[in-house]
């Protein structure tokens, strides 16, 4: 199930479900230790005899995110109960607390009493090992499992929960103890342990059309200790504060850029900067970014997106670096310059601590040594550093990581070619499936290497800079020769020279078109561009099928998560074509005609902004993970070079 919002700190990362309950509970890096293990924290109401859990029949839900800021604008309504719930979430910015403002209001016209619960568990991916206590000085409930500890409490008009339970969570027949609230009460066992959950409830009167605020909070440390200072620390600043405060400063954050729109469509606007926001939850404060917090996927395949992938990373950061926000892009690099391999690649993917991640590329074939790499994740760091130093001008720092980052990838870039033809040697394809030179890894080689002569010539290295851009520039002509069909007009998938005889593949894969035009191997106007995009709206790259909701797939015959004739279209490649579309624009009208097709963008992503991987391609369901932080960078990138281009239009 896709996740409906998203919130962080930069160690704590909380994800929703479709009913506002809390199913991811990331700390104390995001991405890493989720400790709800795709499982709810569930959220239940009591009225009139009546036992109603939000993931229950009756309720309407709607979940988005208050204006321009990272506080949640939840409403849940069950007009059969009388009860609509509203909720402002926010995870506070200077601290590991997770706050919950619930306004809880009778729509019936007669005073009624109602209970509130709330069940939470913090198992992971551990069953056992885990104590749940409450703690009577402070009304509160104790989660700990050795370094990792939880304090839940709350208030309900100021006063605190009345009932709570402790027990079992699915162990030795128990379900936990939100089953136990099923009849309106609760235990007060006060402790448990093993695989435990806990429920906590507030009780009150409501008159007819009245409502009751209920703040409900949940704070993550190191020690038990911590916690309770943390819960002290609430109590003197008011929850109703940290949510403010909170409120106010990622309301400045998003708008830290004064950026003119100069009369963008205001709901493209409002994407624009959801989708930063989004993206800013998946940045971990130690530098990492990973590509999703969604952990439903992990059903499916037994591993989540939740690492730092270079492609998809560098990616965000460029993005991040195109409005300013260099102190999340300074620590994403210093994070590669503390993992990079001492021959010079970066790995498959990482772990949000720096450790390597899992991976699925062998490390031989048929009795031989291959690198189990993508090369271009390697390539698009010095690529996204260079744009970096484009707008930061930070010169020591560069000078700082030249030997240890810059310098050592681009050696790795420069020898790892094949001298008979200059090409990139075969790594594995950016979709993770195929190994071969792929036209547009090679196309981020290309980049990946002059932005490393481009840093040396900074420097005043200057054979450094003359061996970088001599290898650009064998590169480039490469490529040119040796991956482009002539015949079909469209640059090959990749070349497999493993083989005898070289395998050429001939699949149409949109990314073979994008690379060499978006990393400056072909200027815009090449007619081996026309010709390729030509290809793409014509050929089977796109998904023109009547009664389909339309957008562009990767490639022919994709089979990720396909369920129908068809493949399924993706939000990155969608927004490649409107990339290249935006280049080639020649007057506002051309521009304009971009600009209405984004609204494709605009219709895939729910009222809360978060973008899917990709999409059932008549249903329109959001499939595979969402949100994809590469989806919504992507979706970054086309509305800066929308603006961009604009600009250079109306001079």
């Amino acid at each position: 199930m896709p996740r409906s919002l998203v919130l962080g700190n930069g160690e704590m990362l909380i994800a929703y479900d479709n009913c506002a309950q809390v199913c991811d509970f990331f700390y104390p890096y995001v991405g890493q230790e989720n400790h709800t293990g795709g499982r709810q924290h569930k959220i239940g109401v009591w009225v009139d005899g009546n036992m109603s859990w939000l993931s229950g029949p009756g309720w309407e839900t709607v979940i988005d995110y208050e204006k321009e800021t990272m506080v949640s604008s939840i409403r849940a309504r069950h007009k059969a109960l009388g009860i609509e719930l509203n909720f402002s979430d926010a995870i506070y910015n200077e601290q590991n607390i997770f706050l919950r403002k619930v306004s809880v209001k009778n729509t019936m016209p007669r005073t009624r009493s109602f209970k509130i619960f709330f069940n939470q568990q913090f198992q992971g991916e551990d069953d056992g090992g885990h104590t749940a206590y409450y703690d009577p000085d402070l009304t509160a409930i104790i989660h700990y499992r050795n370094k990792t500890n939880f304090l839940v409490s709350g208030k309900m008009d100021g006063k605190p929960f009345k009932e709570y339970g402790i027990g079992l969570y699915q162990t030795q027949g128990k379900e936990g103890t939100w089953k136990d609230a099923e009849d309106g009460n609760l235990s007060n066992n006060p402790i448990q342990h093993g695989s435990v959950d806990s429920t906590i409830s507030f009780e009150t009167e409501i008159k007819g059309d009245g409502e009751s605020v209920i703040h409900y909070w949940v704070v993550s440390s190191n020690t038990i200790h911590e916690v309770k200072g943390i819960h002290n620390y609430i109590h003197i600043k008011t929850p109703e504060h940290l949510i403010q405060t909170t409120r106010d400063y990622w309301h400045a954050w998003v708008n830290k850029v004064d950026l003119d729109f100069n009369g963008l469509d205001a709901k493209l606007v409002s994407l624009f900067k959801k989708s930063l926001l989004i993206m800013q939850t998946h940045v971990d404060k130690r530098g990492s970014i990973i590509a999703s917090g969604d952990s439903d996927i992990s059903h499916h395949g037994h591993d989540t997106y939740a690492y730092m992938w270079p492609r998809d990373a560098g990616v965000t950061a460029t993005a991040f670096d195109r409005l300013g926000y260099f102190d999340t892009t300074k620590r994403f690099y210093e994070f590669c310059n503390q993992v990079i391999s001492e021959e010079g690649y970066l790995n498959h993917k990482f772990s949000p601590d720096g450790s390597l991640g899992s991976s699925w590329h062998p490390w031989v074939y048929e009795g031989k040594k291959q690198l189990a790499i993508q090369e271009d994740e390697t390539a698009i760091i010095l690529y996204a550093l260079w744009e970096h130093y484009k707008r930061r001008k930070d010169l020591e720092f560069i000078e700082k990581i030249y030997n240890s980052f810059i310098k050592k990838a681009a050696d790795f870039l420069y020898f790892y070619r094949d001298e008979k033809t200059g090409l990139p040697y075969g790594s594995y394809d950016l979709w993770e499936e195929k190994f071969g030179t792929t036209a547009y890894s090679s196309s981020v080689v290309y980049a990946g290497l002059m932005a490393a002569s481009n840093f040396a010539e900074t420097l005043g290295k200057k054979l450094d800079a003359k061996k970088y851009k001599d290898g650009a520039s064998a590169v480039k002509s490469a490529i040119k020769k040796h991956l482009y069909n002539k015949d079909e007009k469209f640059f090959y998938k990749l070349i497999d020279y493993r083989t005898k005889e070289p395998t050429y593949d001939r699949t149409h894969d949109i990314s073979s078109f994008y690379g060499p035009f978006r990393f400056g191997v072909l200027p815009v106007d090449d007619p081996k561009n026309q010709e390729g995009f030509a290809q793409l709206q014509e050929g089977p790259c796109c998904v023109i099928h009547e009664g389909d909701i339309g957008g562009a797939i990767r490639y022919e015959g994709d089979q990720y998560h396909r369920r129908a004739e068809i493949p399924n279209p993706w939000i990155i490649t969608t927004l490649w074509m409107y990339q290249y579309e935006i280049a080639k624009a020649k007057t506002v009208k051309d521009l304009k005609e971009v600009e209405k097709k984004l609204d494709w963008i605009f219709k895939r992503a729910p009222r809360s902004g978060i973008l899917a991987e990709q999409f059932d391609p008549y249903t329109g369901e959001q499939l595979s993970v969402a949100p994809l932080t590469w989806s919504h960078a992507e979706y970054i990138h086309t509305i800066l070079d929308y603006l961009e281009k604009l600009a250079e239009l109306e001079k």
